[in-house]
């Protein structure tokens, strides 16, 4: 395309953020190209499945995401496993799903559905989404990205946004990146088992439109990582995330500990009966805010979402496409600033803090260093279902003192209260 027929923008990726991007640029009268590589947008993005409302409000009332989520989750839970035992702590909220509000606190979400129904959000704005298609390179001129290629062709426009993904290879034709260290991501392998909406409602204890979200820790084998469960319509979303590097020196495939998982006894009552219609696996960044670019611009280009590292994992949370979105927020108000084009890249970082993107990744770096600790994906869930074990069991003998419990606890898993008190302390610090 001649430049007199470029766009003002490409956004290349039909995720949560470029699609966000997308819709909020074509809303105020922009010309935007939204360049998905898969048949259709959706397709190719196979995460977890959780969406927290708050960031939605940033795209107006009048953005509809009804036809896109799966359930208002309303039961949190949290499950410690050790070997074929395991402790459950859940927490229910029926004001996460209140009336009045414009959104709940958070929705489950099957991807190819919820990226399939933002991507036709922005195209009634006026975008134009080109699926099918990959884009190869970035063209430059004088030093400033001016479009992509894509096989033969050459597409212009003012300002191109990476939304590729993790290990974006945009952002790495452009310099911004490299490849990403191994230490710093996660795999994580995914199912969807179908099973009946009244099913999941008395297995889940939950209501028509409320669904659950459980994640789950003392299952990766000793490896950095853990599992979700998430209920959808009439399907769970079941997965494993583990450290590549830590399941090489354990020997065992991220793949072989879903299928333990889906054995396990506190799991396969959930999900028995079920179908799996859906099996993926995808890489997931681990490192917090400083896996983030220490450039997130250069004159003509912006990186979003997963590009540019936008995920928070606080083990108890785990936050990515809420941040995928106020980024493809945060750049589409970047370009609306009408800034000079070598000055887009400071209206983005304004923006990212204003949302609190930024501010809340920095918050919580120190999750990283603690997540980083060995004893918490054996020792300590195998120290948790301990004492609870010891709590309940009654055995004809004379009870024991609760601090005799606690040091008997301690000695089964192979931890020192000196350890213990400093995790602790570690814990309270960050």
């Amino acid at each position: 395309m001649s430049s007199a027929e470029k766009f003002d923008a490409i956004v290349v990726g039909a995720g949560p953020a470029g699609s966000a991007c997308a819709y909020v640029l074509a809303r105020e009268g922009k010309a935007v190209l939204l360049v998905e590589r898969g048949d259709a947008a959706g397709a190719k993005n196979v995460s977890g499945g959780r969406l927290y409302g708050h960031a939605l409000k940033e795209l107006g009332e009048e953005f509809d995401v009804t036809g896109g989520v799966e359930r208002k989750v309303t039961r949190e839970e949290i499950m410690v496993m050790s070997g074929d035992r395991s402790v459950n702590l859940s927490y229910q909220d029926p004001s996460f799903n209140r009336e009045g509000a414009s959104h709940p606190n958070s929705y489950t979400v099957l991807r190819a559905t919820l990226d399939g129904w933002m991507a036709s959000k922005a195209e009634e704005a006026g975008a134009i989404l080109a699926c099918g298609i990959r884009v190869d390179d970035v063209l430059e001129e004088n030093g400033r990205v001016v479009g992509v290629r894509a096989g033969e062709d050459e597409v212009y426009a003012d300002v191109v946004v990476a939304a590729d993904g993790v290990n974006s290879l945009l952002a790495q034709k452009a310099g911004l990146i490299d490849e990403i260290p191994p230490h710093n991501v996660a795999v994580g392998v995914k199912e969807v088992i179908a099973l009946p909406p009244n099913v999941i409602k008395e297995r889940f204890r939950v209501c028509e439109d409320e669904g659950a979200a459980l994640l789950i820790l003392g299952c990766t084998g000793g490896a950095k990582g853990g599992a979700f469960l998430y209920t959808n319509r009439e399907s769970v979303s079941l997965g494993c995330v583990a450290s590549p590097e830590d399941v090489a020196r354990k020997g065992k495939p991220v793949h072989r500990l879903l299928q333990e998982l889906k054995m396990h006894p506190a799991v396969y009552p959930l999900i028995e009966g079920g179908e799996t219609v859906e099996y993926s696996a995808h890489l997931v960044s681990e490192a917090g805010i400083r896996g983030v670019p220490g450039k997130l611009s250069r004159t003509g280009m912006l990186l979003i979402g997963d590009s540019a590292g936008f995920v928070i994992n606080l083990g108890y949370t785990i936050r990515g496409m809420d941040l995928a979105i106020l980024s493809g927020i945060a750049a589409a108000r970047a370009v609306l600033s009408e800034a000079e084009p070598a000055r887009v890249g400071d209206a983005y970082v304004s923006e990212l803090e204003k949302l609190k993107v930024l501010p809340a990744m920095r918050a919580v770096r120190g999750y990283v260093d603690l997540l980083d600790i060995p004893r918490l994906y054996e020792r300590y869930p195998q120290m948790a279902v301990e004492l609870f074990m010891r709590l309940f069991a009654v055995d004809g003998e004379v009870p024991p003192r609760l601090l005799e419990v606690v040091k008997g606890t301690l000695r089964t898993a192979n931890l020192s209260l000196w350890q213990l008190l400093k995790d602790v302390y570690r814990g309270i610090r960050i």
